[in-house]
């Protein structure tokens, strides 16, 4: 009884997070700190600094 009761709390939890998932991400990228963080960590990525950002900053791709 306890695992099903888990099980259904995960698949609720999920269901939650799928469709508000904008919404969540758009609440902890207004904290100034959380969003610096999340560049950071992104522009360490090659695929997103050679691809992505020049496509954004209407650049071409070296």
């Amino acid at each position: 009884m306890r695992m099903l009761s888990w099980i259904v709390m995960l698949g609720v939890a999920f269901f939650m997070i799928n469709r508000y998932k904008y919404r969540i991400l758009n609440v902890l990228l207004a904290v100034g700190v959380i969003r610096k963080v999340v560049v950071s960590i992104t522009m360490r990525l090659p695929y997103l600094r050679e691809k992505i950002l020049p496509e954004i900053l209407g650049r071409t791709a070296i």
